[in-house]
């Protein structure tokens, strides 16, 4: 047989390996959250019907640890962490939305998507439920304890279970998205970003965003496009961490040659979900409309010359320093190539003022008329 066959066996036998791998590990996990559910569902129970105080839960700690030392994590606070862990969650009954969820690919709680929503889950209370749900083993332990801490509401954690499934955040990682706001800037986000023609239009919106932070950077209050360039390029990875997982690097000054000419793109990505090159182009401007001039030429000479016959058209991503969502809109109505506009900061959002924007955007939608 030919080396190459034998190299195609072995990679075959090895994903079966890492398959195994990986559900197993999954499994561990999830005894181990059903384990602290059970704990904490059972120290619940005790301390509301009024058997058990903080004193008691104090002499379990120390009445486990004298009884089996091999017995680890099991100290007052992590009682009580697991506690709030069981009380956060087994009051929630998890009702299919029209619309399905708003993070590709997984399928646990059932979240209704609006335009401008990331995801509204739809809850109602119901008797105290002993079993953890299947969906909150999708993430360690550690994690949860850090979403917990971190979030204010039950959407927000679910936005942010998914979101760290889907992204392989480490714990740096996904308090690095608490920091940027990401939950309140994808609720604000306008969604005015989904090209019509596209065989993944359905999709898109789900892994691109409105507006985009790179506070890692650390640009002066003046700086070129250039600039702004080279310094993405060389924090790639806290760039595609701010992008997705999903965004592989393929270049910057990427060169396209038309009619004997050299252009060259200033970033450029493939996507692994959506199977397509990513066109990155950079502004340290407001939006025009003739941006995207430019941005539909670079697409069509990756589609004509780049592109693998078994890949999606390519899609364009115009950062723009900030943009006014009516020129947008106007802009992108009879655009017939997949380019998506955003904006980006250099600087870390600030949460309160996001906030503000977001109980105000609440009371606007609890005031309109409902739609006959």
């Amino acid at each position: 047989m030919e080396k190459d066959t034998f190299q195609q066996h072995f990679q075959q036998l090895y994903e079966i390996i890492q398959k195994a791998r990986t559900k197993a590990l999954h499994s561990v996990n999830f005894e181990q959250l059903n384990l602290f559910w059970q704990v904490g569902a059972f120290v619940d129970q005790k301390i509301i019907g009024g058997s058990w105080g903080d004193k008691v839960v104090d002499e379990f700690a120390s009445w486990l640890k004298e009884k089996d030392s091999s017995v680890k994590n099991f100290d007052r606070r992590n009682i009580y962490r697991m506690r709030e862990f069981f009380v956060s969650w087994h009051t929630i009954n998890w009702s299919l939305g029209s619309s399905g969820l708003s993070i590709v690919g997984l399928s646990k709680p059932q979240i209704q998507t609006t335009d401008n929503e990331v995801g509204k889950i739809v809850v109602s209370a119901k008797p105290q439920n002993p079993e953890m749900p299947s969906w909150l083993g999708v993430i360690p332990w550690t994690h949860h304890l850090t979403i917990l801490s971190g979030t204010k509401n039950i959407e927000e954690r679910v936005f942010y279970i998914l979101l760290t499934e889907r992204e392989k955040f480490t714990v740096k990682e996904l308090r690095r998205q608490f920091a940027s706001s990401l939950y309140e800037r994808q609720k604000l986000s306008r969604k005015n970003i989904v090209p019509v023609n596209h065989p993944q239009a359905d999709k898109i919106h789900q892994f691109f965003k409105d507006q985009y932070v790179f506070e890692f950077l650390n640009l002066p209050d003046t700086f070129s496009e250039n600039d702004l360039q080279k310094a993405l390029v060389s924090k790639l990875k806290k760039f595609i961490l701010e992008l997705g997982r999903d965004f592989t690097f393929m270049g910057e000054e990427y060169r396209l040659i038309v009619g004997m000419r050299d252009f060259h793109a200033d970033l450029l990505f493939f996507h692994r979900e959506l199977q397509c090159l990513v066109a990155i182009e950079l502004k340290t401007v407001e939006f025009e409309p003739e941006h995207l001039g430019k941005l539909n030429f670079y697409l069509e000479a990756l589609d004509r010359d780049v592109k693998k016959p078994h890949e999606n058209p390519s899609i364009g991503l115009l950062l723009c320093k900030t943009k006014n969502d009516a020129v947008v809109e106007y802009a992108l109505s009879r655009n017939i190539s997949p380019a998506l506009v955003a904006e980006y900061q250099t600087r870390l959002i600030d949460k309160g003022v996001l906030k503000k924007l977001l109980s105000e955007w609440y009371d606007n939608i609890e005031s309109s008329p409902d739609e006959s």
